[in-house]
């Protein structure tokens, strides 16, 4: 028979209120008492039963990862893994369990978001890649679920976001692109329902205007941050607008699909056309040639994420916003313009 903390108290010669205070670390119990508690929990393998004590605190010390876009493409560029491992090994430095649960569009007609989170009974959620005008976004944001945000800008008193700074870091790639002597730089973004799109695009014009180089809208396309349609449009833009020496673009998994296009029309990388992504996947640096990238840790992404969470539910610290760096990475896939 599995031991009680009846069965301690019992040997403790103390109360069951006093060895469940001692094993849930509450302040008001003498450190000898409480070190004789956690001896005798220890001997007489005492396993304390979580569900219930869940239960009767109203904690279940389980924190979710709500995901859109866990796919068979997603797997290429393996950027929710590292977001995923960030986040649990911060759950598991504070002792919290990790639930994960993937969304698409079938299940928000079953269920909203509010529904999932109470289901799995989590203290708290983490949200990523849903899009900023997804219809149940607004519902956690208003519900009394505390939630961090990955890369989505929604700040309140129970909301809190973790991201990169993406103007920052489209800048650097495109600076890198203009010192390399290029001015003719097209864009191929994500899509205009992602926070980071609207920043990347942000951060590519700041760079352009900066130099005193005209904005032309006609060489800015959306690869909705898939390699293929990512390849498409760099095959029209290419045929389009000859002229083109660079290309920027808002996801390396995107980069991929344009590289594709430019040796599909007989161009060569970086001579003809330079070519820079984002992100730095791990097959940014065995592409043919390598890929010129700008770096943004996922890890640490997805490692912030759960403290700020944990945080968050332990009452140590109100919802913060929090942006980490990101570095440029030269590689093969970018060279000086030819003139």
């Amino acid at each position: 028979m599995a031991t009680t903390i009846k069965d301690i108290a019992k040997a403790a010669g103390v109360s069951v209120t006093t060895v469940s205070r001692a094993l849930n670390g509450y302040s008001d119990v003498s450190e000898k008492t409480k070190k004789k508690i956690m001896t005798l929990a220890k001997e007489l393998n005492y396993s304390p039963n979580t569900l219930a004590r869940g239960l009767v605190m109203n904690v279940s010390k389980t924190i979710g990862l709500l995901v859109s876009g866990l796919n068979r493409e997603s797997e290429k560029d393996q950027i929710i893994f590292s977001i995923l491992s960030g986040i649990n090994s911060s759950a598991s430095e504070s002792d919290y369990d990790l639930v994960v649960f993937n969304t698409n569009s079938s299940k928000q007609r079953e269920k909203t978001y509010t529904q999932l989170c109470r289901e799995r009974r989590v203290d708290g959620v983490i949200i990523q890649g849903i899009k900023t005008d997804d219809p149940y976004l607004l519902e956690v944001v208003e519900s009394d679920i505390p939630c961090v945000l990955i890369d989505i800008p929604v700040h309140s008193d129970n909301v809190g976001y973790v991201t990169t700074d993406n103007v920052a870091g489209a800048k650097k790639a495109v600076e890198h692109l203009i010192e390399l002597g290029h001015r003719n730089i097209a864009m191929v973004n994500g899509h205009s329902k992602a926070f980071v799109s609207k920043k990347r695009l942000e951060g590519y014009k700041m760079a352009l205007e900066e130099s005193n180089i005209p904005v032309k809208q006609e060489w800015i396309y959306d690869g909705k941050f898939e390699e293929h349609s990512a390849s498409v449009v760099a095959k029209e833009l290419l045929v389009k607008h000859p002229e083109i020496s660079a290309i920027f673009c808002a996801s390396d998994l995107m980069a991929l699909g344009v590289i594709t296009s430019a040796n599909e029309l007989g161009l060569r990388v970086p001579e003809d056309v330079s070519i820079v992504g984002y992100d730095d996947i791990l097959l940014a640096s065995y592409t043919t040639p390598p890929l010129t990238t700008i770096s943004q840790n996922f890890y640490q992404l997805g490692f912030q994420a759960g403290q700020l969470l944990i945080s968050m539910l332990d009452g140590k610290t109100d919802p913060q916003v929090i942006m980490l760096g990101t570095k440029l990475i030269v590689r093969g896939s970018s060279t000086a313009k030819s003139f």
